[in-house]
């Protein structure tokens, strides 16, 4: 009995001693615990998500990746799956487990080694949430007050939701939503059994148990959660040897990206990193919506592509990439892993040469699979000499490749053809003239190879695109499109520049005495010039920065007549979208809307409108914005699935927005009226003039527009610079403004011209690049997509137009109606009033309708 009660004695002291300790343990602990009650509105951590206009998803930015999911969307076999693993006794205790812990010592005494844990979901929640993963006692005595406090102030599908969002599960995924788009890329209702015992089994050890780096031990980690379910009565003996039987399918999927835009998402990021700083940014679960249009963002991607690999094509082949081997050809094995070092471009794929025989090519890709290059695919490949010069036609595959060689090569929608990275740069940007929305961004011709926004960054020479504000400005000093400015060498050089500058025209040909609209449709230097003395040097920089560009960037010269200014192309296509608009400068903007986390709009865009102050009436209600519209279920491009530009138009017009209270309206730099008239002599660019058939008809510099897109409200300008170092196209419809940029990055490098060479004969030249040959061919392709199935816009005049008929030479009134005569516009009270011949005119001359060939000629 003395024995006992000594027995009893220091157990009772013990057990004070145990309480006396965890009592001194919390209140040394207690000062640094954190107040659980934050879990109750906790903001899990998701990342920045950037979206096109009719929401497809651009770009993810944020190191975690993670898909807030509620208990209830989360399947019953997977909470059971975590539950049998991690704590399958979560539901019974209070947030510790004695019964877990003492299991875990008793393994661990008799074993000497830690096959079970003693941590419960809710302590593992609490170290989650609050605690490093430091393995010390206080960090350890933290975690179990935290989890009796967490257990006092949530319920246990509260607790489990939690972890089931925040418990990290390797490759950047956190919680069980992210890691089944990371490993499966499907939602966690589509994951089958074995595919949740997989996941289930990833929270004692992502990265030892990873499926995709360590499958043999992802394996045996997913039969062991099958072989807890299957004992605890979750799941049958016919499904558990289902489960075991099935391979590993994991596999790495990125973000679900839809578009691909980077140039415009990083643009948004750096404007969500500006606005809210780096952490709030990448972790707060924004959802931005740009104004990009998918469809029209691939078309124009498409397109800028198309033209880059055309110029680089008939400027020669540069060689090949590297030479794997010269002797004995190596394994597949061994090329194949060459290959994988080097990352795919864009659509070029590196490849290995196998075999070469007369007119093809056999060569093996980083797949291991073995495609033929035919001749079509390899003709094209004369030598680069230099930008200016290419070498002889080849005439067998030997002439351009060797065995042994890496190459590039691409599918070009048809076969597969040898091809290499452009050297050369673009870059197109589109707008809605209407409010300044970017519809299309693409700065360069690979993201991966170059971050660099020539959209936005680049400041390159305007050439012959500044000629439209020129004369724009000249019609506002009373110029007319059938004023007649004098196509003549320039004997009166200015010398604002240090040296004597005398502008030539390129051709060096001139032609007299010439009306505007020609002079503009064939960009004729010297007119250019002469309207720019007109109106005045001063007079002239004011107005072009009242289009926008900066006052900086414009130098105090004549030369600024022919584009000497250096702009982005964002810029310039902006400063087009006043003709096309009516005269209005629009301020181009690429976010629509933001949403916080919780899907609420944080943030609308109020763009500027084309559009003058309403009077002050009661107004309209105002158009629901594009956060309710991306919502909506509207018509589908039956290829892309993507709404096309009519249904989108028909969405939402900007101009409803007119009248709003809240309304932003842009400033008019130009009227309407010469607004009307710089379009309707930019379609000269495109559609020309005069007639064929008594050889009086002539091109303008885009007339290759007019074949490729076969529309009459297109209007256009081609643009050049010296040396052809930088070459444009900027050209509209009433509905949508695009501008092409083609130039090297090195200011110094021209654009060259191309050659070529018939037997061995002499060489020829074939032409110097050039607005319409270099830039063009992008805005055609463009263009005659994105507008395809949207009804032509007709050309209706602003009030204040009157149309005359004159005669082609003098550009003076004439009472004919032959081919020496056409119909042209005027503002009404500049009209000529004296005749080409001294006849009366008809009493009808000023009623008379200009035909639709009248009015391009």
């Amino acid at each position: 009995m003395k024995w006992f009660k000594r027995a009893i004695i220091a157990l009772f002291s013990l057990a004070l001693l145990g309480i006396g300790a965890i009592t001194a343990a919390y209140f040394y602990v207690l000062p640094d615990l954190p107040d659980v009650a934050t879990l109750k509105t906790v903001q899990l951590q998701t990342p920045l998500r950037i979206f096109s206009r009719d929401g497809k998803l651009i770009s993810q930015f944020g190191e975690k990746r993670r898909i807030p999911v509620s208990l209830s969307e989360v399947p019953k076999p997977l909470i059971q799956a975590v539950i049998a693993t991690e704590d399958s006794r979560f539901y019974e205790h209070h947030g510790i487990d004695p019964v877990g812990i003492l299991r875990a010592a008793v393994i661990l005494i008799t074993t000497g080694q830690k096959r079970q844990g003693a941590s419960t979901i809710t302590m593992q929640v609490a170290r989650n949430f609050f605690l490093t993963r430091d393995k010390t006692y206080i960090r350890k005595i933290k975690e179990i007050f935290i989890a009796l406090h967490i257990e006092q102030l949530l319920t246990k599908d509260e607790i489990l939701e939690l972890y089931m969002n925040r418990i990290y599960l390797g490759q950047r995924a956190y919680g069980f939503g992210a890691a089944a788009q990371v490993y499966y890329g499907k939602e966690l209702k589509d994951l089958t059994l074995a595919q949740q015992a997989m996941l289930a089994g990833l929270p004692k050890a992502p990265s030892s148990v990873n499926p995709i780096t360590s499958p043999s031990r992802a394996e045996r980690r997913r039969n062991v959660v099958l072989g807890r379910m299957l004992e605890v009565g979750y799941i049958t003996q016919a499904e558990y040897n289902k489960a075991i039987e099935t391979p590993i399918t994991a596999r790495y999927h990125g973000a679900e990206i839809d578009l691909y835009a980077p140039y415009i998402s990083e643009m948004a990021r750096d404007y969500m990193v500006q606005k809210y700083g780096e952490e709030e940014a990448y972790t707060g679960g924004y959802d931005v919506y740009t104004t990009i249009d998918s469809r029209l963002q691939r078309l124009a991607q498409q397109a800028m592509r198309n033209n880059v690999y055309a110029y680089d094509q008939r400027h020669g082949y540069r060689g090949p990439a590297a030479v794997l081997w010269t002797g004995v050809e190596p394994t597949s094995d061994t090329i194949i892993a060459a290959l994988k070092k080097i990352q795919a471009v864009e659509e070029l794929q590196p490849a290995a040469v196998l075999k070469v025989t007369k007119q093809q090519a056999d060569v093996m890709t980083v797949d291991g699979r073995i495609h033929t290059l035919e001749w079509d695919g390899l003709k094209w490949a004369r030598a680069f000499i230099s930008d200016k010069k290419q070498g002889p036609l080849p005439k067998t595959a030997a002439d351009i490749l060797k065995v042994g060689e890496r190459i590039w090569i691409r599918n070009n929608g048809e076969f597969w053809q040898l091809s290499q990275i452009p050297q050369v740069s673009s870059a197109i940007v589109s707008l809605d003239p209407h409010n300044g929305a970017i519809r299309t961004l693409v700065g360069g011709f690979s993201f991966k190879e170059s971050q660099y926004n020539r959209i936005t960054q680049a400041k390159r020479q305007l050439g012959s695109n500044i000629k439209p504000f020129i004369y724009a400005a000249a019609l506002e000093k009373g110029y007319t499109l059938a004023t007649l400015i004098n196509n003549a060498p320039i004997n009166e050089p200015d010398i604002r520049q240090g040296i004597a500058w005398r502008p030539k025209n390129s051709p060096n040909i001139y032609g007299g005495p010439t009306r505007l609209r020609i002079g503009l449709a064939q960009s004729i230097n010297v007119m250019s010039v002469r309207a720019m003395r007109h109106v005045g040097l001063d007079n002239t920089i004011k107005k072009l920065e009242e289009f926008g560009f900066d006052s900086a960037d414009l130098p105090r010269n004549e030369s600024i007549a022919l584009g000497s200014a250096s702009v982005t192309p964002l810029q310039v296509a902006a400063a087009f979208t006043v003709f096309a608009n009516g005269g209005y400068l629009v301020e181009p903007y690429y976010i629509d809307h933001v949403q916080n986390s919780e899907g609420k709009l944080i943030e609308q865009a109020n763009p500027t409108l084309a559009c003058p102050p309403a009077p002050k009436v009661a107004t309209k209600q105002p158009l629901q914005t594009v956060a309710t519209d991306v919502a909506k279920d509207t018509g589908k491009d039956l290829v892309t699935g993507d709404n096309t530009l009519a249904e989108l138009e028909h969405e939402s017009s900007p101009l409803d927005k007119c009248d709003a209270p809240d309304a932003r309206h842009a400033k008019q730099v130009i009227s309407s009226q010469t607004a009307f008239l710089i379009t309707d002599a930019l379609k000269s660019v495109i559609w020309g003039g005069g007639d064929w058939s008594h050889n009086t008809g002539w091109n303008g510099t885009a007339w290759r527009a007019a074949r490729v897109v076969k529309r009459h409200d297109i209007a256009g300008k081609t643009g050049t610079t010296n040396e052809s170092r930088d070459t444009w196209f900027s050209g509209f419809n009433p509905n949508l403004e695009t501008t092409v940029w083609v130039g090297f990055d090195d200011h110094s490098r021209e654009l060259g011209r191309t050659t070529w060479r018939s037997n061995g004969s002499q060489e020829q030249i074939s032409g110097a690049e050039a607005g319409a040959k270099t830039a063009g061919p992008a805005w055609n392709e463009f263009m005659k997509d994105a507008l395809a199935g949207t009804p032509e816009v007709p050309a209706t005049p602003p009030e204040g137009i009157v149309s005359v008929r004159i005669d082609r030479d003098t550009g003076k009134l004439t009472h004919k109606t032959d081919y020496t005569t056409r119909f042209e516009y005027f503002i009404n009270g500049t009209q000529p009033k004296e005749y080409a011949t001294d006849e009366q005119p008809d009493s009808d001359l000023f009623n008379d309708t200009p035909t639709t060939d009248d009015l391009f000629q």
